[in-house]
């Protein structure tokens, strides 16, 4: 072997040499691995569920007045026709009715439709005999009208309404005569005898008439109507008053210049006092010498009504749609008026022959 021949193989195995120590240092280093680490909560982690959104309860109050009360007693409304002349008062059982509705009939006479829920008196008269206006006015309540009597057809316009009639000429149980006053002005019964003669048909409570606030001071009119003492009508014949007393919180009525009270000597009150000017009209049916029955036009129509409540009055329109609707109440601006709870007084005052003054 030759001296170069030896040189090359030697350069070679260098090379070579070099080559694998090049490789061995670009290899990839594995990287260290971080010791575990184990964390240790210092709470239980818990959980919450979203809180049950608060409705606020409504409470249980009577259809007819909004006044609160535990339980609404299953049984229907129980309207009566009560006499108001002069040989009629005293009356019984006004100052226990929820509403009370006066109207003028024939011979420009007021007489009332006193209309029952929340109590039950035990004595309500002297009861006389229905008119046509009645079966728009109570149909709404779907429940009872007890009369003495009737006209068959005007008895047949209150069934055809919607309404249960009990009179006295028909032979139902219930009514009976005073011996301390004469006829016709001496038939009276109560309400535990008539609401005993409900059909079945006739138990559940009436609808709601009217809009009733939560209490006396949220009523529209206390809330956003003027001052008001007194209110003097006329009703054909009739001049029943009102004036505010600030010790009961309620309306006092009057019948002219004498207070109006029960035959028991307690002074009729109403928390709330509602005018309705209404169109009469000849109703076709005759009274006593051919005298002209009136009716009133209430379905489908509107008029100016006047609100007293809290000793304050506001000024409203009365609207009814169909036979079976109530009469609704609503202010300038078109909104519900809110009655205060209690007892309500509904008159009825017809255009041709009524009027008021204001105080």
């Amino acid at each position: 072997m030759t001296r170069s021949t030896t040189f090359r193989r030697r350069a070679l195995i260098v090379t070579a040499a070099a080559a694998l120590a090049l490789t061995a240092c670009s290899a990839p280093v594995e990287p260290e691995q971080p010791p575990a680490v184990t964390v240790t909560p210092t709470a239980e982690e818990t959980r919450t569920a979203a809180p049950e959104p608060v409705v606020p309860e409504v409470p249980i109050t009577w259809p007819l007045t909004g006044v609160e009360v535990d339980e609404v007693k299953e049984r229907p409304s129980l309207a009566v026709k009560v006499e108001n002349t002069s040989a009629a008062r005293p009356q019984a059982g006004l100052d226990k009715a929820d509403v009370v509705w006066e109207t003028v009939v024939e011979f420009s006479v007021p007489r009332f439709i006193a209309v029952f829920h929340s109590k039950s008196p035990d004595k309500i008269g002297p009861i006389r005999s229905v008119r046509p206006m009645d079966a728009a006015i109570i149909a709404p309540h779907g429940g009872i009208l007890a009369a003495s009597g009737g006209q068959g057809g005007i008895r047949t316009m209150i069934r055809e309404a919607g309404s249960q009639i009990l009179t006295n000429d028909a032979g139902h149980g219930g009514f009976y005569r005073a011996s301390n006053r004469a006829a016709p002005h001496n038939v009276y019964s109560s309400a535990k005898d008539l609401w005993s003669q409900a059909k079945k048909d006739r138990v559940s409570p009436p609808a709601a008439q009217f809009a009733f606030a939560v209490d006396a001071a949220t009523a529209t009119a206390a809330a956003s109507g003027e001052k008001a003492k007194s209110i003097s009508l006329r009703m054909g014949q009739g001049r029943p008053a009102w004036s505010w007393d600030g010790d009961s919180d309620t309306w006092l009525r009057s019948e002219g210049s004498a207070d109006a009270v029960t035959d028991e000597g307690d002074r009729l009150s109403a928390v709330n006092v509602v005018v309705l000017e209404v169109k009469a009209y000849d109703s076709g049916f005759n009274a006593q010498g051919g005298a002209m029955v009136p009716n009133l036009r209430l379905e489908g129509e509107e008029g100016k009504a006047l609100v007293l409540q809290g000793g304050k009055s506001i000024e409203a329109t009365w609207t009814k749609g169909k036979v079976d609707e109530p009469i609704t109440l609503v202010d300038a601006d078109g909104e519900p008026v809110l009655l205060a709870p209690g007892n309500t007084w509904v008159e009825m005052m017809p255009t041709n022959e009524g009027s008021y003054e204001l105080e």
